[in-house]
């Protein structure tokens, strides 16, 4: 790994339109999610969205999705939330490199 950083990252397809998206950010706030290096939403061209998120760790991810994320998915949905995720196709990092990355140690 040449020294760089490593970093746990995955993607996530959401079946979710932009509205509904800026409601979860609201319920998120403002303060950044402790770990999360990079966070993308893209628009899929079949519909819905795609995350594409870096992370410090997993644990720093996981601890987040407890404490933020889930919490505030379930009230964008207004306690209508769907049961289960959408699928998480978890990344294998072979480089990672980058302005927004800690200096490696």
């Amino acid at each position: 790994m040449r020294g760089r950083t490593m970093v746990y990252a995955y993607t996530q397809d959401v079946p979710i339109d932009t509205d509904l998206y800026r409601r979860i950010l609201d319920e998120i706030g403002p303060e950044p999610l402790d770990g999360q290096l990079l966070h993308l939403c893209v628009r899929r061209p079949d519909g819905g969205l795609r995350y594409i998120d870096v992370w410090e760790s997993r644990e720093h991810c996981s601890r987040a999705f407890d404490q933020r994320i889930h919490p505030a998915v379930d009230r964008a949905f207004g306690g209508a939330r769907p049961s289960g995720e959408p699928v998480v196709t978890h990344l294998e990092v072979l480089d990672a490199s980058g302005a927004l990355l800690p200096a490696a140690g």
